[in-house]
């Protein structure tokens, strides 16, 4: 059995199980490592050389916590949860409370399409939205697990359509990967070829919308949403706007969510909004709340390492390339797979092209694709397992903005929908694509 199959399946089990993410990452390295005929000392000490790689990762989302909370203090999450609850009318107005659960869904869905592509700050802006609003989304009984494949989808379709943002990124680094593995293709084909599988993306959405996760659900309204009401000032509204501008700014000038988040903060606190005789212990509370994403992300970064060392995921994907033979429509359906099982176990689409691209063009191409079925195929195996991975921003965003009142789940409410919703359509949609372009 491949190392990358053993500890994927491991990992995923283990975390459907319900045992931590992090836990379920080490053991999934562990096994993974002796199966691909690590020792134990040399997958411990690749898993540890890891971590560091994921340091910048784990710094930018602890900060992001604190200027989440910074930006708290100064009421505008209360003042935009205030105009909402004025949206949602009397108890018994039905009507008003459908168009409230609409008018929150298609703004977070705005929102986090802009994070990836208009305002590429992908994540950031999670925890300063959705927090405020967990109060109002019990107030109408919303599905968490809707909100978190809204969110998903949002964080997930631009980048893979769009030439912009990180988008742009993505693309830039497909066509260069599939420049080097021998077939040049023009940028502007890109999101042509990407429409297709785009459009699984979309029915997925749909679905969650429409019929998954139509009917409500009941939340405990916490502690936290029923006392701590921030009163606010036209002052610390004013600076609020003016620190996230200045975090927006900052990160996309220098391409650093650390010193973008940094800057945010000290606005947040040169405006005299926060005391600072508080100031500590609110950017301790902050990376308190995003800390569980910093140590998924080290432990990810460590797990992929090790499958790396093994050599086993370039022999997936050379395995699989043998067993094609000359079906077209079984190569299709083999390379979606790996491309799965690759970006489930890295938990990066970016990360995953390079490993694919080498061997996946040049077969598809002796095969008989043609240059825009190509694309189509290694950009969606890439772009699957970035939803639904236990260890992807993908989900581990959504998580952290809905369970900062413990009653959103990691693998069953964000990875599990997420997974059903998304990969499954891309499969299909993906492998319809390249038999079709």
């Amino acid at each position: 059995m491949n190392a990358v199959i053993i500890a994927v399946f491991v990992m995923l089990v283990l975390s459907l199980l319900r045992v931590n993410v992090v836990l379920s990452l080490i053991a999934g390295a562990l096994v993974g490592g002796l199966a691909g005929g690590l020792s134990i000392n040399q997958t411990i000490e690749v898993f540890s050389n890891g971590l560091g790689g994921s340091a910048e990762v784990a710094l930018s989302y602890a900060l992001l916590g604190g200027f989440a909370l910074a930006i708290s203090t100064t009421g505008l999450p209360n003042l935009l949860v205030e105009w909402i609850l004025q949206k949602v009318g009397k108890e018994g107005e039905s009507k008003g409370k459908r168009l409230s659960k609409a008018l929150i869904v298609l703004s977070i869905l705005i929102m986090a399409c802009f994070s990836q592509n208009v305002i590429p700050i992908h994540i950031a802006f999670i925890p300063i939205l959705i927090p405020p609003l967990l109060r109002v989304m019990n107030e109408l009984r919303i599905d968490r697990r809707l909100i978190a494949s809204v969110l998903t989808f949002g964080l997930t379709a631009p980048y893979i359509l769009l030439p912009a943002g990180f988008g742009q990124i993505f693309h830039e680094i497909l066509a260069d990967n599939m420049k080097s593995s021998g077939l040049t293709v023009d940028m502007s084909d890109i999101p042509k070829a990407m429409l297709i599988p785009t459009a699984g993306l979309v029915v997925g959405l749909l679905f969650a919308i429409f019929i998954s996760y139509r009917k409500t659900r009941n939340y405990q309204q916490s502690h936290i949403e029923e006392t701590e009401r921030t009163e606010y000032s036209k002052v610390g509204i004013v600076f609020s706007f003016i620190a996230i501008i200045a975090a927006l700014l900052v990160q996309i000038k220098f391409d650093s969510m650390i010193f973008g988040a940094l800057t945010g903060i000290l606005v947040i606190y040169i405006s005299g909004t926060v005391k600072w005789r508080e100031a500590d212990q609110q950017l301790t509370d902050g990376m308190k709340m995003m800390a569980f994403i910093g140590f998924v992300m080290l432990s990810a970064f460590g797990f992929a390492d090790v499958l790396k060392e093994t050599g086993d995921v370039e022999s997936l994907v050379e395995q699989s390339a043998a067993v094609i033979g000359g079906s077209k429509s079984l190569a299709a359906l083999l390379m979606l797979i790996v491309g799965l099982l690759v970006t489930m176990g890295i938990g990066s689409s970016f990360s995953t092209i390079p490993i694919i691209a080498t061997i996946f063009v040049p077969l598809a191409l002796e095969i008989g694709f043609s240059p825009m079925a190509t694309i189509a195929l290694v950009g969606t195996a890439a772009a699957l397992g970035d939803a639904g991975s236990p260890a992807s921003d993908s989900t581990l965003g959504p998580t952290a903005g809905l369970n900062v009142d413990g009653q959103h789940n990691h693998i069953w409410d964000t990875c599990v929908p997420t997974f059903l919703h998304y990969n499954i359509p891309l499969i299909l949609f993906g492998w319809l694509a390249a038999m079709i372009l």
